[in-house]
């Protein structure tokens, strides 16, 4: 049974990561504001059913740290993954739903307590569901090991 708490909790942290990559993303081409976006996440998204399907349930305690964390170290985190970047590719050049999921995982490596190789999985994951066909995964693999690399030394 204990297992199956942790599996439970595991899935409702990796939802929350996918709806703060949303969020995140949401948030730069539409110019709402933190509080504004959480507050339609929570209140439309986590749990809901749609025509569409159901929403999963996220751990929205995780959601808001991700996404407080994210905005709150927006400058050092675009500087990591600009490092992490080939100088021909600074952090505006790349897709805008990849930015924010460096954000949101630079979030967790900078600001949270988030093991790095769990942190680097979970948004391998999350790439995955937004590009499923594409070689982003191993992109945003490659980023996450340079920037949790500078982020966490110690854990390497």
């Amino acid at each position: 049974m204990t297992s199956d708490k942790g599996q439970a909790k595991r899935q409702m942290k990796s939802a929350a990561r996918l709806y703060a990559v949303q969020a995140l993303f949401q948030m730069e081409v539409s110019g709402q504001t933190v509080e504004a976006v959480t507050r339609e996440f929570e209140t439309h998204r986590f749990g809901a059913t749609y025509d569409e399907g159901e929403f999963a349930e996220g751990d929205v305690d995780h959601f808001r740290a991700v996404v407080a964390a994210a905005v709150n170290w927006q400058a050092k985190i675009d500087q990591m993954t600009d490092r992490a970047l080939v100088a021909a590719w600074p952090i505006d050049r790349i897709d805008p739903v990849l930015r924010a999921l460096f954000r949101a995982a630079g979030a967790e490596l900078v600001d949270m307590v988030t093991p790095p190789k769990v942190t680097i999985n979970e948004y391998v994951d999350v790439a995955k569901a937004f590009f499923p066909e594409g070689k982003e995964s191993k992109f945003v693999n490659a980023v996450l090991d340079h920037m949790a690399r500078e982020a966490k030394p110690e854990a390497f």
